[in-house]
């Protein structure tokens, strides 16, 4: 022994210095074991807490677990223990998870491909949906209409079967049975209670209502040979009648039976006590020698005065007639009232028309008389730029009227008014027929033009009126009642 390299006398410490008992193979397994387990315990403890929330070192994450390239005394040599002799565990093989092959699938006819391992797919994320503003709003508004739509099904159900209607409804379930046709007392054809009645429900007849626009026929024109023969029968008709009343009674009292026609109405018994004379011959200048043969011989100036008074009366009678035929005034204007109504129920007709200037006061009073013996509505506006007069009514009335605005009336034409002082009383300047010095004014320039012509759905005026105006804004606002500004933008921008 060397004892000058410890100055002390006691105990070496070193390791060569110990008496080292030989390590069995049971001793060594069980070390290993011990060891194998701290480092398991601090492996896992690591991975599970991670220390101060950090990982292992990567050399360290592989301790304790064995590789398949690794030698088995790799491990413990680094240890420092020396591999045991002892026999090692039988390792086992791995699981093949992989499918059949293609030849194994072919040379085994009980494989069912369908009853593999179902394929997962990788989850996709999904995006967010949001619901647009109001649609929730229109499903409830969905769902009341449809509600409100079912009340009003079961109302009309509810009233039909109290009117006795619905009879008819469920006729299809009374066919559908077939297998009781044989049977007579299954078949509801003579009872009351059967579906088929000997009643016929007609529908309620409407006039459509565009027939009363369509015009009245036109009668058949005639010739003058057609009509001098329609008369020439109409008269022998009434000769034949005044005749067969005459002849009714015989010079014997023997009575003839009555004609059907009359122009007279008198009875059988007045026929019988000769109340109906035969008419004095009508004597006439042509055949005076011929009725009146003798007596006109002898006498011919009384026979010529009592012809000429016999022709005289018969024209007065003729006059008489004709003027009580003739209508009053008044029945007149009835007549004429109820034509033109007649004409304005078959569609309403309107007329716009643009004057220059309505100085001459005898165009504005007939413009206005003729619109009112026409039975025609409307609106006079005079401006001092441009006057427009809107009329409608019938179609008769508007087509007269129309003929007077651009035929009939001479637009260049200028007069002196009538009424000098009732002129110069509050008359516009512009309106006057006469300028400041007291000349007519010069309408040659003046014209008429027709600027709407067309039928419209209603009257839109309840009368014929005239407006004076001196600016645009108070004529568009006298035609805005009747929604028609647009006739005066057209008047403007017409030449």
């Amino acid at each position: 022994m060397d004892r000058r390299a410890s100055p002390g006398l006691g105990p070496r410490n070193d390791g060569s210095s110990r008496i080292q008992k030989p390590e069995t193979a049971v001793d060594k397994a069980a070390k290993l074991a011990a060891l194998k387990a701290r480092v398991s315990a601090a492996i896992g403890s690591s991975k599970a807490k991670g220390g101060l929330n950090v990982g292992l070192h990567p050399a360290l994450e592989d301790l304790g677990q064995w590789k398949p390239g690794a030698r088995s005394g790799d491990s413990d040599s680094k240890l420092g223990f020396k591999p045991s002799s002892a026999p090692q565990p039988k390792r086992q093989k791995a699981l093949d998870l992989s499918g059949p092959s293609a030849e194994e699938i072919k040379s085994n006819p009980y494989y069912d491909a369908s009853l593999g391992a179902p394929t997962v797919k990788p989850r996709q994320s999904r995006q967010l949906i949001f619901n647009q503003k109001g649609k929730y709003i229109q499903q409830a508004t969905a769902l009341r209409r449809q509600a409100a739509l079912e009340a009003l099904k079961k109302k009309i159900a509810a009233q039909t079967r109290k009117a006795g209607i619905d009879e008819d409804i469920d006729v299809e379930k009374n066919f559908v049975n077939y297998d009781d046709i044989d049977n007579p007392s299954a078949i509801k054809i003579d009872t009351e209670d059967a579906i088929i009645t000997s009643y016929i429900q007609h529908p309620v007849a409407i006039e459509p209502p565009q027939d009363r626009h369509i015009p009245a026929p036109k009668p058949m024109y005639l010739t003058s040979q057609e009509q001098a023969k329609l008369r020439r029968q109409r008269r022998m008709a009434d000769l034949k009648e005044e005749q067969a009343k005459i002849r009714c009674k015989c010079s014997h009292g023997v009575l003839y039976p009555q004609p059907a026609k009359l122009v007279y109405p008198i009875s059988l018994a007045d026929l019988a006590l000769g109340l109906v004379p035969a008419p004095p011959p009508k004597i006439k200048k042509g055949n005076l020698m011929r009725v009146l043969g003798e007596e006109a011989v002898k006498d011919p100036t009384a026979v010529e005065a009592r012809v000429n008074r016999e022709i005289a009366d018969r024209h007065v009678k003729h006059m008489e007639t004709n003027e009580e035929r003739k209508l009053t005034k008044d029945q007149r204007h009835e007549k004429l009232a109820r034509n033109q109504e007649k004409d304005v129920a078959k569609g309403v007709h309107m007329l716009a028309f643009k004057v220059n200037s309505l100085a001459n006061g005898q165009h504005r009073f007939k413009v206005s008389k003729n619109a009112e013996q026409h039975n025609l509505k409307g609106l006079v506006i005079m401006h001092p730029k441009q006057s427009l007069v809107i009329v409608e009514g019938g179609e008769h009335s508007i087509k007269q009227y129309k003929k007077l605005m651009l035929n009939r009336i001479d637009w260049t034409e200028n007069v002196p008014p009538r009424d000098r002082a009732a002129q110069n009383d509050g008359t516009r300047d512009w309106l006057k027929a006469e300028d400041e010095k007291g000349d007519l004014k010069d309408l040659t320039l003046n014209k008429c033009q027709l600027l709407f012509e067309g039928e419209v759905k209603s009257q839109a005026f309840h009368a014929f009126k005239s407006r004076v105006c001196e600016t645009d804004a108070e004529a568009r606002q006298a035609l805005s009642r009747a929604k028609l500004e647009s006739f005066w933008n057209m008047a403007k921008s017409t030449i």
